[in-house]
């Protein structure tokens, strides 16, 4: 069993996090026990919330970022198997440009 946090100071892009996610979830759903996450999603006043049990994913947009909170994203995945290197090389290739 292992787990992976991912930490990154600002904001995201949905058009390339969203397909990532997925495809994430349906190739290595067995091995992902659970994932969830917070995200800031750039032109976005909402945050993002997502879960998730293996290949089952739920995720919409919650309240207002506060003022006073940093718009940063944070994931967590748990499972078997992990391909953490993958994981967070795929992740980075959301913040886009």
């Amino acid at each position: 069993m292992q787990s992976l946090a991912i930490h990154h100071a600002g904001d995201v892009d949905p058009a390339l996090f969203v397909p990532w996610l997925n495809e994430l979830v349906q190739r290595d759903g067995p091995d992902i026990l659970r994932c969830k996450g917070i995200v800031a999603f750039r032109d976005e006043p909402k945050r993002f919330v997502f879960q998730g049990v293996h290949m089952i994913l739920d995720g919409d947009l919650q309240r207002d970022w506060r003022p006073d909170e940093k718009r940063e994203s944070r994931l967590v995945f748990i499972g078997r198997k992990l391909k953490s290197d993958e994981i967070r090389a795929g992740f980075a290739k959301t913040v886009g440009a």
